[in-house]
């Protein structure tokens, strides 16, 4: 990176950062509160709040959202008549699934092979990171020249909707000129990335009931409809023989005209075994931000250890349904719903409930926010010219600001590159992507307030 005060200033406030973050990870805020503590989460919130106070923004305050959660948000004031900018990020985690195949603890920062890992490095803890070094560098570089709003969400891996429904009760809250979503990443590590897309999303929860109890698989097995198979059977019929999506009534054939994504190169990130086929047809691109995805996120059924010779009377499931902007999420919704319900085997009596849901988005690349945006990342990441992505994850907020805020300038940036393996076991982040894109954002809101 070439010598400039912002960047300058940014390297020195590493070790710092460093520490902030070892500090934020260490919270188990997971927003699921029947497998983690609600006080931990509560924990993370004030840890934002305090950060934001201290750096001498006004009004922080903790929102109680009405999914149960809690948002922080603060106002740092700018020079008068300058333009506002929102910065997002969230604080809450996933859970860190099998703690046993962490190869070092999930809630202790660990620095290894020049990462560092724990859950929350990259999504989003290390977000709410980037945010700070931008602005302290700025400040140490003669000030901030935009008003800053910033908002850290307390539930945004559950999709429960929680800041949505507080924003639209409270419409002047986050309005803003430009908001900078700090939770996608760079398509690579070391290629600076605008996300472009978000895929929207369902959660659907269906249980499957046949007998009135479980009984003996010796004595009634092969007559007596098993509640597992069926379910089994209606999971299934989610997928053409080639592994893509099929929802009844559902069509999207999108093509994604962006940066292509090279089938071994995603085998690479994806950590696919070798001789394991992928899914899907069309590019890898379309496959993954251009298309539908249906994923089984859960089942419950008996574990295989202590498992009895029992035909299962019950068996229910959790399933994700990406969906790419241009389907709508709610309309999604009920086609999924009525595939489950409509192909489920013998007459067992099956229910469905809707339990998430966000809309996707796309963004517009050519507004003058963006153009600011490839100018600070061109400075950011030498020689490097920003490159547009989707990503098939949702981020459900998005959408929100934009209908409340039509005429406001939505980037989407982060720390959450292929490397990190965000949402699964050992997720890191790059100390040099964090330190880069904290320099990006910075010269980004100068840019952005002499435009």
């Amino acid at each position: 990176m070439s010598s400039n005060p912002v960047a300058e200033a940014v390297a020195s406030l590493m070790p710092r950062a460093r520490e902030e973050l070892t500090e934020l990870v260490a919270f188990k805020s997971v927003a699921d509160f029947d497998q983690f503590p609600r006080s931990e989460s509560e924990g993370a919130a004030r840890w934002v709040a305090d950060a934001l106070a201290a750096e001498g923004f006004e009004d922080v305050a903790l929102l109680d959202t009405p999914d149960g959660t809690q948002s922080v948000y603060g106002f740092l004031p700018g020079p008068q008549g300058a333009r506002t900018v929102l910065l997002y990020a969230h604080y809450d985690v996933q859970p860190p699934l099998d703690e046993a195949g962490w190869t070092s603890p999930p809630f202790e920062l660990t620095e290894r092979d020049g990462r560092w890992y724990g859950r929350g490095t990259a999504d989003c803890k290390g977000g709410l990171i980037m945010h700070l070094l931008a602005l302290r560098a700025l400040k140490a570089d003669g000030g901030v020249p935009v008003h800053v709003k910033v908002i850290a969400e307390g539930s945004e891996e559950q999709g429960t909707g929680g800041l949505e429904r507080y924003a639209e009760a409270h419409p002047d809250l986050l309005a803003a000129d430009a908001v900078v979503i700090g939770d996608t990443g760079n398509f690579q590590a070391g290629l600076p990335t605008a996300t472009a897309t978000l895929r929207g999303m369902t959660l659907v929860r269906v249980e499957v009931d046949t007998l009135e109890g479980n009984l003996h698989s010796g004595q009634f097995g092969g007559a007596a409809p098993d509640a597992l198979a069926a379910l089994v059977r209606v999971l299934d019929s989610l997928r053409a023989e080639d592994g893509s999506t099929t929802v009844d009534g559902l069509v999207c054939e999108t093509r994604w005209d962006g940066v292509e994504y090279a089938e071994e190169q995603f085998r690479k990130d994806a950590r696919v075994l070798d001789g394991v086929e992928l899914i899907g047809s069309g590019s890898v691109a379309d496959r993954i931000w251009a298309r539908p995805a249906v994923t089984v996120l859960g089942i419950d059924c008996p574990p295989v250890v202590g498992a009895t010779p029992s035909v299962q009377a019950s068996a229910r499931a959790l399933v994700s349904l990406r969906v790419p902007p241009g389907v709508d999420a709610a309309e999604a919704t009920k086609l999924l719903q009525a595939h489950l319900e409509a192909r489920t085997p013998w007459g067992a009596r099956v229910r469905t409930e809707q339990v998430g849901q966000g809309q996707a988005f796309r963004a517009d690349t050519t507004s003058p926010a963006y153009t600011a945006m490839a100018e600070a990342m061109a400075v950011a990441y030498p020689g490097q010219e920003m490159q547009y992505a989707g990503q098939g994850g949702s981020i459900p907020l998005c959408n929100t600001l934009a209908s409340l805020y039509p005429q406001a300038e939505i980037l989407l940036i982060g720390l959450s590159e292929p490397e990190a393996q965000i949402h699964a076991v050992d997720e890191s982040v790059s100390p040099e992507e964090l330190e880069r894109l904290s320099v990006a954002e910075a010269l980004f809101l100068r840019n952005y307030a002499a435009g």
